[in-house]
């Protein structure tokens, strides 16, 4: 029997558990019938209400499970991945759901980044729901040298690829805080090596901490994770806690 989350009441997770049948009835009442279907069809058929329906059907649509045209809902190509062999999936969607769960378990803001030349870009990004939250939208890119996630795969770079970077960037000052200087940015970098993570302090935002993770599959630095954590909410345990579930995150996609 799997472990229930301590940190949710019973009538939560009693919830979380009927939303997940319903989730699965939703899927398979679908496929079985094999012909799109109306949304009031399905909800009279499962005999789920309509307005917890049309979050459901929303929620299987986005992720691909279900393919939308007009009203009507019909199998999607997220059903067909689920049988691919593990190269049929890409690293966006492999990270995909350990940055959502990494979300939830610290409701605070969550993404992963690959490199684009010298920024990063964010692939996967899932936004705290807390009032007081960072938010970057998916598809932006930063520079490297004021996100935590960028300070982690810049560590990682061989020494004559790091050279070409400082020769080859102009560092913006975002900032009082940002780090542009190359001799300080060592600095930094030789810190992250040593200890694993990269921490900014309102580097990019003023306001926000960041923490990053690089991942690294077969010895290549694919991407980092990383969380936002407005500094009046981040204090040596929120740091602690955010380190530990980074790489615990990290562990479970090098391991994929």
């Amino acid at each position: 029997m799997a472990a229930s989350d301590p940190n949710l009441q019973p009538g939560a997770q009693a919830s979380q558990v009927k939303s997940a049948i319903r989730t699965l009835d939703i899927i398979e009442y679908v496929v079985a019938h094999n012909r799109p279907l109306v949304a009031q069809e399905i909800a009279v058929a499962l005999g789920i209400p309509v307005s917890s329906l049309s979050y459901l059907l929303g929620t299987l649509v986005d992720r691909g499970y279900l393919v939308r045209d007009g009203r009507r809902y019909s199998a999607g190509p997220g059903l067909q991945r689920l049988q691919a062999s593990p190269g049929g999936f890409s690293l966006a969607e492999r990270a995909a759901p350990l940055v959502r769960t990494l979300r939830v378990q610290l409701n605070e803001t969550t993404s992963f980044f690959v490199r684009s030349e010298w920024d990063v870009e964010a692939i996967i990004t899932e936004t705290s729901e807390q009032a007081l939250r960072y938010s970057i939208n998916t598809g932006a890119r930063r520079p490297m040298h004021a996100l935590a996630a960028g300070k982690a795969l810049l560590a990682r770079l061989p020494e004559d690829e790091l050279d070409r970077y400082f020769a080859e960037t102009e560092r913006e000052k975002f900032t009082p805080s940002t780090v542009t200087a190359e001799k300080a940015l060592r600095k930094d970098l030789a810190d992250v090596r040593r200890i694993g993570f990269a921490v900014t302090d309102e580097e990019y935002s003023l306001g926000i901490r960041g923490v990053g993770r690089v991942v690294t599959i077969g010895g290549e630095a694919v991407g980092s994770l990383s969380v936002g954590i407005p500094k009046a909410r981040f204090d040596s345990v929120m740091q602690r806690r955010a380190m530990d579930l980074l790489e615990r995150t990290a562990g479970l996609l090098e391991a994929a």
